[in-house]
């Protein structure tokens, strides 16, 4: 049996966690059969308690862009642990990563630092009610921005309605200030303001979305919506807790040539530790306590483990002036590898690619929103999963996630990858 250890240890941890897991997408039950229980990692691979070696497609979902363990946030974490863990008090690092962030990431001045993207995004959202005066806020079917309350939210009847709980526990009032539209429909964007006049003070979106698989903006979908907002004087908030420092140094802003309101961080910026952020400009970051009367706080919030891990992680991306180029290159032959073997199979598919993010979709020729990822052969998409899983390769366990490129990835794992989907057989 290859998985002997993780079945008992999934069998034990049923018994004392909720489904053995602590986040949901970790039990498999999108692809089927026995979560792998990891007990080291290091560079490109992770290794299992069976002791088997798998190349890393997941990357810790996005923050190990450097690769797993790399010598010198190792190196940073220990010198730091050896300080200190947690001060409850301001620390010397928290101004040296906000000076970093602001200074390469557009139309911020000011950043908070948070322990999660789920605090970074429900705290931004509450910053964007108390600016504007307003109560309501659009999301996007299939984006998702953590697991508050607010964003909870499944689409209604109609095509511009209310949405309703997405979760026992989440109530029809909080649904009732949180609108739906479709990824890559400004239109509808444009039908909801219309709707509610006065009410909307702001609109979150992923840019490249990564929880439906990765689905880019179409056209000027973006820039639609920074008009659309500056019309109605309500936020835009860009959440960039997957894109942030992964897509350009300054992040989808810079990338995609999109102007944000807010800018929400995690993930990257915490080499690997709990992190997250929220930036703005002045005007805006202002509003927050202990300066304005938005409150937000946090026991951990700003950790100096999590400090200068991530300021060593940006250190090292921000001073290696190929490191973009030479990850999304590799993206890019993976994608176009994969597509030509599968093409060669006679294997429909389709490969969403942005930057170092991508995603892999059976028997579908386009993916640009929720619905469309639904209409994916997910079945097909499980089976390559399980005989990556077995050849030695870690994807995301679910047709809904997308795959993180680390720069540990090389020629030697792109040739073990490539020969394992040449095994696959339908």
């Amino acid at each position: 049996m290859l998985y002997q250890r993780s079945s008992a240890l999934f069998d034990e941890a049923q018994r004392y966690i909720p489904g053995g897991v602590n986040s949901p997408v970790r039990a498999f039950k999108s692809v089927g059969g026995i979560p792998v229980f990891m007990k080291s990692a290091q560079g490109a691979y992770l290794t299992d308690e069976d002791n088997r070696e798998y190349v890393d497609f997941i990357n810790s979902w996005g923050p190990a862009i450097l690769g797993h363990t790399h010598p010198m946030v190792l190196e940073a974490i220990q010198e730091q642990a050896a300080s200190g863990f947690s001060f409850g008090a301001p620390t010397a690092l928290e101004n040296d990563i906000a000076k970093l962030i602001t200074s390469v990431v557009p139309n911020t001045d000011k950043i908070r630092m948070v322990s999660s993207g789920t605090e970074a995004c429900m705290s931004a959202i509450r910053l964007a009610r108390g600016y504007t005066g307003k109560d309501k806020f659009i999301k996007f079917e299939g984006c998702y921005h953590g697991h508050s309350d607010s964003f909870l939210i499944k689409a209604g009847s109609g095509a511009a309605t209310f949405g309703d709980p997405n979760s026992p526990g989440v109530t029809k009032a909080t649904a009732q200030d949180t609108l739906l539209a479709r990824y890559n429909d400004a239109d509808q964007v444009k039908d909801l303001f219309r709707q509610y006049p006065n009410q909307i003070a702001a609109v979150i979106i992923e840019p490249i979305a990564g929880n439906m698989g990765c689905v880019l903006p179409e056209g000027q979908f973006l820039q639609q919506l920074r008009k659309i907002c500056d019309e109605h004087q309500a936020l835009l908030i860009l959440d960039e807790v997957m894109t942030g420092f992964r897509l350009s140094i300054g992040g989808a802003q810079e990338a995609l040539g999109i102007n944000a309101d807010i800018v929400t961080f995690g993930k990257v910026i915490g080499g690997g530790l709990p992190v997250g952020a929220f930036a703005a400009c002045d005007k805006i970051m202002n509003c927050l306590s202990p300066l304005g009367s938005v409150y937000q706080a946090g026991t951990l919030s700003g950790n100096p483990l999590a400090m200068r891990a991530g300021l060593t992680t940006l250190q090292l991306i921000q001073r290696d002036k190929e490191f973009f180029n030479r990850i999304n290159k590799t993206t890019e032959i993976l994608h176009r590898e994969i597509s030509t073997i599968l093409s060669r199979k006679g294997i429909q598919h389709c490969i969403n690619r942005f930057g170092s993010m991508m995603s892999l979709f059976f028997n579908i020729d386009k993916v640009s929103n929720f619905q469309e990822a639904t209409q994916a052969d997910h079945g097909l998409f499980n089976r390559f999963f399980h005989h990556l899983l077995a050849e030695g390769i870690y994807l995301p366990p679910s047709g809904y996630e997308t795959w993180f490129i680390s720069d540990a990835i090389k020629e030697k794992e792109i040739d073990k990858t490539l020969e394992a989907i040449r095994k696959f057989q339908v």
